[in-house]
Formats: C-alpha cells, sequence, structure tokens
C-alpha cells in the first residue's frame, strides 16, 4: 500500500498528461467540425472504401491464419520456435520498409510481375485497394496466427486424448468450438488495426477508390489547409476506433476450456498439406525482408545527407518517446487499480493522424506547427506506445508486490526506497522489452511527422518516404535497410539490456 501511496502524485500526473493528449485534441477536433461544411461525396467513399478494406484484410488474415495456426499446433519440428517468432517481426517492423519489400516482390518492377512478364503474361499492379489488404494481411496475418494458436494451446491434451479413445472427430469435438471463440475477437482486433493505417494507404492507396480516412485528413490538412473538414474526417475515425474497440472488447473474453495435466500433445490428425501452409507464410514473410537487405545493400551508398540527418532525428525522437512511455506506464503501473488502466488504454480509441489534426487545430493559432513537429510526434508516438508498455508493466507489478510486498514493509522499505531496492531490479526484463517496443514503434512511425514536417524536421521515415516520391528507389532501399537496422537493432539492445544479470 505504501508503494501505491507514494505512486499517487506521479500516477496523477500522467492520467493527466494522457487525457491532456488524447481527449484535448478530441475536443479541439469537435470544436472545429462544428464549422465545417460536412462531408463530400469522395469523403463518404473514404468512409465506405475504410470499412470496406479493413473487413475484407482481417477476414482474409484470418482465414488463412486458421489452416497456419492449426499446421503449428499439429507439428513438432527443428525450427519451430524460431517460426513462431516471425510471426512476431512484422509487429516491430517498420511499416514503411514492409511496404519498400513488398513492392520489391509484389512490385511493377518485383520478383513476381518479373516471372509473369517472362511467361508471356502482363505484369499486375500492386497500388490500389488490392496493395493496401496485400499489406495488411502481410502484417496481420502473423498476428491472427499467433491469437488462433494460442487457442489451440489452450485446450488441455487430456480432450485430444479422450477423443482418440472415442474415435471422435478432432474438428467439430474441440476445433471448431474453439475457433467459434477466437476468431470474431481476433478478426474485429486485425479489423481495428486496419482502420488506423496510415502509412500503407499513404504509400499503396491514394486515388478516388483507395483513400482511407486517415489519408483523407492528411490531404485536407496538407493539400486543401480545410481543417474544418479533416476536424469533421477526425471525428468519423475516432467513432469507428470506438465501435471498433468496444466490439472487440466484448468479443476478446475467451471462455474457459477447463485446466489439464500441461503433457505435450500427441495429434494423430496431422496432415501433408501443413508443410505447404508452413512453407507458404514462411516464403511471405521472408521473401519481403530478404529483398530489402538485397537492395538494400548496394543502395547505402547512394543516400543523401539528409538521410543520416533524419536517422538522427529518429533516434531522438524515439529515445525521448521511450523514456516518456516508460515513465507514463511504470507511474500508471505502479499505482494500479481499474480507472488507471482504462486511463491507460484510451490512446486505442484514438489515432495518430487524429490526435494530431487535433493538436495541429490547437496550436495554429498561437505558432506554426511546423516549429513542433518533432515535439509533437515525440508525445503522441509515447501516448500511442503506452497501452503495450502497460500491458507488459502492469502484470510485473502486481507479480512483484505480491511476492515482496510484506518481505519489504517489514523491513521497513517503503516509499520510493522500496521502488528503487525492491521493485525496479526485478522489472529489469519488462521493463527493457517495453523500452524495445516503443523505440521500434517510434522509429518506424509515419503518421504525426507527415502532417508537421517539413525539409528540415523530416524523420527517417518520411525521408524514405519522399525518396520513393521521387522515383530514387535504390536511395530508398539504402534508406529501408538503415531503417529496419536501427528499429530492430534498437529493439534488440533495449531487451538484451533488461535481460542481462536480471532477476528472474
Amino acid at each position: 500500500m505504501a508503494q501505491r501511496a507514494v505512486a499517487l502524485i506521479p500516477a496523477g500526473l500522467a492520467a493527466a498528461l494522457i487525457l491532456a493528449l488524447t481527449l484535448a485534441p478530441l475536443a479541439a477536433v469537435g470544436s472545429r467540425a462544428e464549422a465545417g461544411a460536412g462531408l463530400g461525396a469522395g469523403d463518404w467513399a473514404a468512409i465506405r472504401f475504410t470499412v470496406w478494406q479493413a473487413v475484407v484484410s482481417a477476414v482474409v488474415s484470418v482465414g488463412l491464419a486458421v489452416p497456419v495456426a492449426r499446421a503449428l499446433a499439429r507439428r513438432r519440428f527443428r525450427g519451430r520456435g524460431a517460426l513462431v517468432m516471425l510471426l512476431g517481426a512484422p509487429f516491430l517492423l517498420p511499416v514503411i520498409v514492409a511496404v519498400l519489400g513488398l513492392l520489391a516482390v509484389f512490385g511493377r518492377g518485383g520478383l513476381l510481375n518479373a516471372g509473369i512478364v517472362a511467361l508471356g503474361g502482363a505484369p499486375v499492379s500492386i497500388y490500389g485497394a488490392g496493395g493496401v489488404i496485400l499489406a495488411h494481411v502481410f502484417f496481420n496475418l502473423p498476428l491472427a496466427v499467433r491469437i488462433l494458436l494460442q487457442g489451440w494451446l489452450d485446450i488441455p491434451a487430456e480432450r485430444f486424448r479422450l477423443a482418440a479413445q472415442l474415435d471422435a472427430p478432432i474438428w467439430s469435438l474441440l476445433e471448431r468450438p474453439m475457433l467459434a471463440r477466437v476468431v470474431p475477437g481476433a478478426a474485429l482486433v486485425i479489423f481495428l488495426i486496419c482502420l488506423t493505417s496510415f502509412a500503407v494507404a499513404l504509400t499503396l492507396g491514394g486515388g478516388p477508390r483507395a483513400t482511407t480516412v486517415e489519408l483523407a485528413i492528411y490531404q485536407a490538412i496538407r493539400f486543401d489547409f480545410d481543417l474544418g473538414r479533416a476536424a469533421l474526417l477526425a471525428l468519423v475515425q475516432v467513432a469507428l476506433c470506438v465501435v471498433a474497440a468496444v466490439l472487440a472488447f466484448r468479443l476478446t473474453v475467451i471462455e474457459p476450456v477447463g485446466s489439464g495435466l500441461d503433457r505435450t500433445v500427441a495429434r494423430w490428425d496431422k496432415s501433408p498439406w501443413d508443410w505447404l501452409w508452413l512453407a507458404a507464410v514462411s516464403l511471405f514473410l521472408i521473401a519481403p525482408l530478404a529483398m530489402v537487405v538485397w537492395r538494400g545493400i548496394p543502395g547505402l551508398a547512394d543516400l543523401p545527407s539528409s538521410v543520416w540527418a533524419a536517422s538522427g532525428r529518429s533516434i531522438a525522437v524515439a529515445l525521448g518517446a521511450t523514456v516518456l512511455s516508460l515513465a507514463l506506464s511504470f507511474a500508471l503501473a505502479l499505482r494500479g487499480g481499474i480507472w488507471m488502466q482504462g486511463i491507460g488504454v484510451l490512446p486505442l480509441a484514438s489515432s495518430a493522424l487524429v490526435m494530431g489534426t487535433g493538436l495541429f487545430v490547437m496550436v495554429y493559432p498561437f505558432v506554426n506547427p511546423t516549429r513542433l513537429a518533432l515535439a509533437v510526434t515525440l508525445a503522441v508516438n509515447a501516448v500511442l506506445a503506452l497501452p503495450f508498455g502497460l500491458r507488459v508493466l502492469a502484470p510485473a507489478v502486481r507479480d512483484v508486490r505480491e511476492g515482496y510486498g510484506r518481505l519489504a514493509a517489514s523491513l521497513g522499505l517503503t516509499g520510493w526506497a522500496g521502488v528503487r531496492i525492491v521493485m525496479l531490479p526485478r522489472l529489469r526484463r519488462p521493463l527493457g522489452f517495453a523500452a524495445g517496443l516503443t523505440f521500434a514503434l517510434s522509429m518506424g512511425d509515419l503518421g504525426v511527422i507527415a502532417l508537421f514536417a517539413t525539409d528540415a524536421q523530416e524523420t527517417l521515415p518520411l525521408a524514405m518516404y519522399r525518396l520513393m516520391g521521387a522515383y530514387r528507389m535504390e536511395a530508398a532501399a539504402g534508406a529501408a535497410l538503415l531503417l529496419l537496422a536501427l528499429s530492430l537493432g534498437g529493439f534488440w539492445i533495449c531487451d538484451r539490456g533488461g535481460r542481462i544479470d536480471a532477476d528472474l
């Protein structure tokens, strides 16, 4: 209780800052939207396309994830752990880097079209709705596989043994009921992610038929400077996110399937198709990353000096966002309680573009927003990464408090002394992981910075996007490799640093 009390003031300050960076922009957006002239035909088309592509992306991602997760659940082989780890890589991968990798494989000059042309066919285009959905499947198929695989692993081995003894069909008896519980929640989580995917729509979408709400917000500010229309679109985006988040929260509550003795499941219903699904998903994930490395190495020599300066700004912003996000997450986790948890997940109801639009509206009457580009980007990245950091830290803080709280109190280690001597040494692992996650997500962000920045404030993702727009693809490939190395390297350093000599 002493640790909870000492965390009251930091948690209150953290909650106030989070509310200010989420609710204040929404309030500014709402006040500005009242002066807007309403939504036009193009805006309604963007809303329809946003919902449609998110639905299709979620359905395709989950539909493909079912046989892949089933194959992983049924098979034990060398390298299985590495493949499961690979399924988490796209979450850390900067979106703009993944897009360049997908272009190298599926783009007009990519491997797929090279094979089609060699066979006498006409090349296909990745731009438009198809490219947006393809990119979303690339990012969200691994997430869906991890969620569904956990559903399979939660079924006790004794259930499979009983089904074998009764010669009962596993699919109808065990697997289909499990999927009925897990799939709706997984699909809605992916639907929510696809609603707020700005960088994919910016690079692969565009045009009247492939414009999302967030891309329409960006265009309304950057090209038309219509703040009223941008604010109204931001409110629409928030409404879509809130509805999807509420539905996802309600449907991801999985009913318990019973406990077992933690025995290894011996599956007798294996299929040769398992290997085909595993090979296909491995190729789908590895090929774009391999192409980024292959094309990026020669492109490093073509990097302009501005890219190196942008890299320094990206690192500074990512470090600042990491420190701020960790401080906010730790303050909320240390205080605990349902209200702190609720405030911590509040940023999930918004998005970078919505926050950026609100902050743009707030500061525009007083100062040129471009002067605050890096500071606003840092703050927004910290807040948007906070729910992930809180999800990592809150259970760890609770475990330390339950395991060592009474002993620390008996030794007089209360207040900040207890936090410093008892709590922090046992939180190095989750702190390192949360720091690495925040750093990687911030390094690859191409959201708020696209609204505010000029050439003097561009970060590495924005510099890479501008190189692609100027058709300097070799230099863009080099920038992609640099961004990939910095993002994954930063994550590894933070995560590894938290694990070295850390208490278990």
